[in-house]
């Protein structure tokens, strides 16, 4: 293979790795992921995590095989804790038999309907009540509601947590994410799948890319910035204009704007299609009672809402947490330091979308979020007898410790 090339593989249409395709290309000329960062061998835990057809993604990955280890090579990597391996993938034997990757279906149904309701209501109060000052925020809280709860819903189908089939899961994928909230599935799969093989990791997770552009993220980073004398911003006061660049500003004037360029420059138009179907609906329904100016004034208001939810509830369980270069520890180990957990209450499921259990997300990113609590327990347990942290906090204090 020639210099500047490498071997790459292609997630949209995936959930991470449903259907892996290896292609060699220039990287400067192909804008796609580095296989290497994320590969991990067949019978490894991040591909028994991701996937659900694990038979019909192996013969995808046959090509892939290029040898077997020497009979005096040792076949477990000294950096992974091996004892802990074992354990955990006894866990998840008991997971599997215990039935907790099974959803229950009413769940989602209910959630979905619930999304649909609050939708609705918002038109309905502009059009009873009128566009003066408290029917438009009202309506603007509840559409935000709208876009916060059916990015959780999205999140679901995306991580082929709710119907059996994995083209069951991207169909009604792109109708929540792309209908529902005017974004494309393979941007979502493309960046969500990244973070999840290697999170907190520096370079492999783009939720951690904006060290050190904007911010300073983790205790070892940000000391090789120190010793570096690298500086692109006043990190001493990042606590300060996190509430400036972070939550207000994320949805509205930077997603907002680049999922149109990354399903245009990379030619999704299916994806294209159902976004336009959101802005189509949204502008014939609230045109008529609010005009030009006020539409564009409660779309923005709207993306506003959803960008302070959307920050403050993804960032308290990552970003609190440890930051730094890939060590290629085991699976176990590589979630648990870079996650943690809010404490359980009726609120704080739905607020976050069940996203307080990160922990046991992260571990079993394809369970149904609504059998979380269920696993916590035995996660807990695979903890104590390791002497690893398992971190939960109240919902105000993770809040905080992102800033």
């Amino acid at each position: 293979m020639a210099f500047g090339d490498c071997l790459t593989t292609r997630l949209e249409q995936c959930g991470g790795f449903e259907r892996l395709v290896s292609v060699t290309r220039s990287c400067h000329r192909l804008s796609v992921v580095p296989l290497a960062p994320f590969f991990q061998p067949a019978d490894s835990d991040p591909f028994i995590a991701f996937h659900l057809d694990k038979t019909l993604v192996k013969k995808y990955m046959s090509p892939l095989l290029i040898g077997e280890l020497a009979p005096d090579q040792p076949s477990f990597e000294p950096s992974k804790n091996k004892k802990l391996v074992e354990d955990f993938r006894e866990l998840r034997a008991t997971v599997e038999k215990m039935g907790l990757l099974k959803p229950n279906r009413t769940f989602f149904l209910l959630h979905l309907c619930h999304i649909l309701v609050l939708d609705v209501a918002a038109w309905l109060t502009i059009w009873y009540f009128g566009s003066s000052t408290m029917p438009f925020l009202f309506s603007a809280l509840l559409l935000g509601t709208v876009q916060a709860q059916a990015g959780w819903l999205q999140h679901d189908f995306g991580h082929l947590s709710v119907f059996s089939k994995s083209k069951w899961n991207h169909w009604v994928h792109k109708f929540v994410i792309g209908h529902l909230k005017g974004a494309p599935a393979s941007w979502w799969n493309h960046l969500h799948f990244q973070h999840h093989a290697k999170p907190n990791c520096f370079r492999k997770d783009p939720d951690v890319n904006m060290h050190p552009l904007f911010f300073a993220l983790g205790k070892k980073l940000s000391v090789e910035l120190g010793e570096q004398k690298k500086k692109f911003m006043p990190y001493n006061h990042q606590h300060k204009y996190f509430f400036i660049i972070g939550p207000p500003a994320l949805v509205p004037l930077y997603f907002q704007w680049y999922i149109f360029y990354f399903v245009v420059q990379r030619k999704k138009w299916v994806d294209l299609a159902w976004m336009l179907t959101f802005y189509i609906r949204f502008f014939l329904t609230y045109l008529p009672l609010l005009g030009v100016k006020g539409i564009l004034g409660l779309h923005l208001l709207v993306r506003f809402i959803e960008s302070n939810w959307f920050v403050w509830i993804t960032q308290m369980n990552h970003i609190p947490m440890h930051i730094d270069y890939d060590k290629n520890v085991d699976w176990f180990s590589t979630q648990l330091q870079a996650t943690c957990n809010v404490r359980q209450s009726f609120f704080n499921d739905w607020f976050s979308g069940h996203l307080n259990f990160q922990i046991e997300h992260h571990l079993f990113p394809t369970m149904p979020r609504h059998n979380y609590w269920k696993v916590a327990p035995l996660v807990k347990s695979l903890c104590a007898k390791h002497g690893i942290e398992y971190h939960c906090k109240p919902l105000l204090t993770a809040f905080a410790d992102i800033v």
